[in-house]
């Protein structure tokens, strides 16, 4: 068993980090990212085709990742391949001893660098959870029970959310019967409404069979801050955190202080499992701020 799913069964807090391989046919800044990241967590997850642009694959990057040591958390995107190439592609990553495994429907070409590609997603996120639960008894490219690596860790994603009184999260519960194993979620800086989506959870009984991770990161500027509010889907960012980040006189520090303040903050409130930090390219700042959070 790999360290990222026995630090989350053994109840211990897992931080892992979010890595963009890189667009050119090279390996070295890949292991220069991933070698900055390895001391401070758990995993590293790889992205697939991230923007819908044209990267070193999710795959080779996992492997190349695993060859240094470092354990990969292998993003699956049902945008670019049907399923019989998601399911060739899945038994390399048990024949690589790659376990964790992240699904997610993945962004539009639309939003890409080749809005005339073909989308395929012959399955969607909840079909490919289903697929993976269910590759170890399908005798169309089937695991053998005794593979090493066929015991895949399922992934998805989640957006934290205003909830009303009647609300439940039957797409999560759904996304558990699917065989969804853990979650991590998009960016959520708002720690009270975090709070209180988290005990709608833990109520509902999501966290006893989900492991939740919470999605940060180090912010750049106010500017930024305000471009993921506004444009990426499930963002939450407060006003107050701009504001903070608007008045800092080194906005890179405060947004590496902010994000230590909000791992500490997460840590704290029950059926949070872990965090999955994102910041392209800044992987020093993302290794500061799990340090300043005391977690190294």
């Amino acid at each position: 068993m790999q360290s990222f799913r026995r630090t989350l069964e053994s109840g211990h807090f897992a931080v892992t980090a979010e890595l963009t391989p890189p667009r050119e046919a090279e390996l070295e800044s890949l292991g220069i990212a991933a070698g900055i990241l390895k001391p401070a967590v758990t995993a590293i997850n790889l992205t697939d085709g991230a923007g819908a642009r044209v990267r070193l694959s999710s795959l080779g990057a996992a492997i190349h990742l695993r060859r240094l040591g470092i354990e990969p958390v292998l993003q699956v995107t049902c945008r670019d391949r049907n399923r019989i190439a998601i399911q060739s592609d899945l038994l390399t990553a048990a024949a690589f001893g790659i376990e964790s495994v992240l699904t997610l429907t993945g962004d539009g070409v639309a939003a890409g660098d080749q809005p005339d590609a073909k989308p395929v997603f012959d399955l969607d996120s909840m079909g490919l959870l289903t697929l993976l639960r269910d590759m170890g008894r399908d005798p169309a490219g089937a695991l053998a029970e005794t593979q090493p690596g066929s015991r895949f860790f399922c992934g998805t994603a989640d957006a934290p959310q205003q909830v009303s009184d009647d609300w439940r999260p039957d797409g999560l519960l759904a996304k558990a019967d699917a065989g969804a194993q853990f979650v991590q979620s998009q960016y959520c800086f708002d720690m009270p409404l975090l709070q209180r989506y988290m005990r709608r959870l833990v109520d509902s009984g999501v966290t006893e069979r989900l492991y939740f991770l919470v999605g940060l990161g180090p912010l750049k500027s106010a500017h930024s801050a305000r471009w993921m509010r506004d444009s990426l889907y499930g963002t939450l960012m407060p006003d107050g955190v701009i504001r903070r980040m608007e008045a800092a006189r080194d906005p890179r520090h405060e947004g590496i202080v902010i994000c230590a303040e909000m791992i500490q903050q997460a840590r704290e409130i029950r059926g949070v499992a872990g965090v999955h930090l994102m910041a392209p390219g800044q992987y020093r700042e993302i290794v500061e701020a799990i340090r300043l959070a005391g977690l190294i």
